[in-house]
């Protein structure tokens, strides 16, 4: 039975999100109080893509962590998984209808007003803008944002949660929360970081 939207568009969610490429780093971050985290997997064969995405679902049941899954939601699927998360690209080749009826909830990437607007006619359970600040993940036409569109963009979609994600450090949060972020999603912030663990336990601490 597909879950009530309304309900779960009142689910919350955790203010600190980091994303990983694989579930060895979610067996080292999720002991750290990480309660809310996506797998991010590109670039592997698809029996590592199920056995990874298998993998994270245990651990975050292990943990009482919730895990999203990027882009492969047929695995997600599949696993039993109960959130994905879709880019602009990932839009056109998804089946949303499959994704809804199977129970999960959908987080959606977006960077323009176009974007903006087809997110918000598929009833997302989050909308994520970015990059806020510039960054060095992958490159973008959006060099960066700006706190001022994240209040532009939370100004528009109301109670919907709004994730902020690019360039966030744990010394940019206070800001992007006080422009309208519910929460902040990190990537090299913590991978990159010579102590990676060290690094999450501050936005842990900064985040709750």
């Amino acid at each position: 039975m597909t879950p009530d939207r309304t309900t779960l568009n009142r689910i919350a969610l955790d203010r600190f999100y980091p994303i990983f490429e694989d579930s060895g780093w979610l067996a080292r971050m999720l002991p750290l109080g990480v309660k809310f985290v996506q797998l991010r997997i590109k670039d592997q064969p698809a029996e590592v893509i199920g056995r990874e995405i298998r993998a994270g679902k245990r651990l975050c049941e292990d943990h009482g962590a919730m895990l999203v899954v990027n882009d492969h939601w047929r695995e997600a699927i599949d696993a039993g998984c109960e959130f994905v998360h879709l880019g602009q690209e990932d839009l056109d080749t998804a089946d949303v209808g499959a994704i809804r009826e199977a129970g999960l909830r959908l987080g959606i990437s977006t960077h323009d007003e176009a974007e903006l607007d087809r997110a918000l006619s598929l009833d997302p359970d989050y909308v994520a803008l970015g990059p806020v600040y510039p960054t060095i993940l992958k490159k973008m036409k959006w060099h960066s944002q700006g706190l001022g569109r994240l209040a532009q963009w939370k100004q528009r979609i109301g109670d919907l949660p709004l994730v902020a994600i690019g360039g966030m450090t744990v010394e940019r949060a206070e800001g992007a929360f006080e422009a309208g972020a519910n929460v902040i999603s990190v990537v090299t912030d913590i991978t990159l970081d010579a102590d990676p663990e060290g690094r999450t336990r501050e936005w842990v601490q900064a985040t709750r």
